[in-house]
């Protein structure tokens, strides 16, 4: 398999490419990597210094990767954090571009805006442009809880209208919908559960709810579900072994008492995911 990825990198510490990459390769998976930002650490560290890529620039990378005859073997192509308004289009040419070379391929976006906590942290332009112009040619999109609601025009928060919120997203043209940090209030106290919404159904996954945020954790999991998704054509099978890997990816790192995830030192988990959890089927 191989996988073509479009997304941020940085110097220090595991986002984007940075986060994306590794896990990945450690699955047998080989990456081609074109950033869309060049930073020193990701930004929630209030500062950070590099360059946010041109759309020029970014496409000019994607067209010599074209020219070496690469892309009629690009299995998946997979885009998460933008940086530049114009990331989008060249996007979106990329993927029409690998579809031609290879029909069987798949697109699968990370529409990265925000969270619930920390609100929308892209340039104001941003969530607009990947609601109208990049999630409809999506085959699987991976929004958090928070990016649904805004790429729908919804607020879910019950299990029910995030289901439906999940349908409106299908009806804009992806296949499958993978929510992330679901928080209904229902659940089970002191866990956070992730779902996937797909033509044959739709399941839940509860894990427990770890006490710290870890920057580029849902990066990791677009791309192992990408993967995963690829590999067993499965949704549910998918969310298992997605979600088993990055709970212990986070878990080291809680034990770590370290900011930066520990993918490193936790990669068996991505090549031998331990399948502690299973998805409940929910409709």
């Amino acid at each position: 398999m191989k996988v073509l990825s479009i997304q941020s990198a940085v110097a220090h510490g595991h986002v984007g490419n940075s986060a994306a990459t590794f896990p990945l390769q450690r699955m047998g998976v080989e990456v081609v990597p074109v950033h869309t930002v060049n930073f020193s650490n990701h930004t929630g560290y209030g500062a950070w210094r590099g360059p946010v890529m041109s759309a020029e620039d970014v496409a000019a990378v994607i067209t010599g990767v074209e020219e070496r005859g690469v892309f009629p073997t690009i299995d998946v192509v997979l885009s998460g954090y933008q940086g530049g308004t114009g990331i989008g289009d060249v996007i979106v040419d990329a993927v029409r571009r690998v579809k031609a070379a290879n029909p069987a391929a798949v697109y699968v976006c990370d529409p990265v805006m925000g969270n619930a906590r920390s609100g929308c942290f892209v340039a104001p332009e941003i969530p607009a442009l990947l609601r109208d112009r990049v999630v409809p040619v999506a085959d699987v999109i991976c929004p958090n809880q928070f990016e649904l609601g805004y790429l729908t025009g919804t607020e879910p928060t019950t299990l029910e209208s995030t289901l439906a919120a999940a349908d409106l997203a299908r009806a804009a043209g992806p296949s499958t919908v993978l929510v992330t940090s679901v928080e209904r209030p229902d659940r089970e106290e002191g866990t956070i559960e992730t779902a996937v919404v797909d033509a044959t159904g739709a399941w839940l996954l509860a894990t427990p709810l770890l006490p710290f945020k870890a920057n580029g954790s849902g990066d990791v999991t677009a791309a192992l579900f990408a993967a995963h998704l690829r590999r067993t054509g499965d949704a549910a099978t998918a969310l298992e072994h997605t979600v088993s890997s990055v709970f212990d990816l986070l878990a080291a790192t809680l034990a770590s008492g370290e900011r930066e995830m520990r993918i490193v030192e936790a990669q068996d988990v991505f090549a031998h995911p331990r399948l502690q959890f299973r998805a409940e089927r929910v409709r």
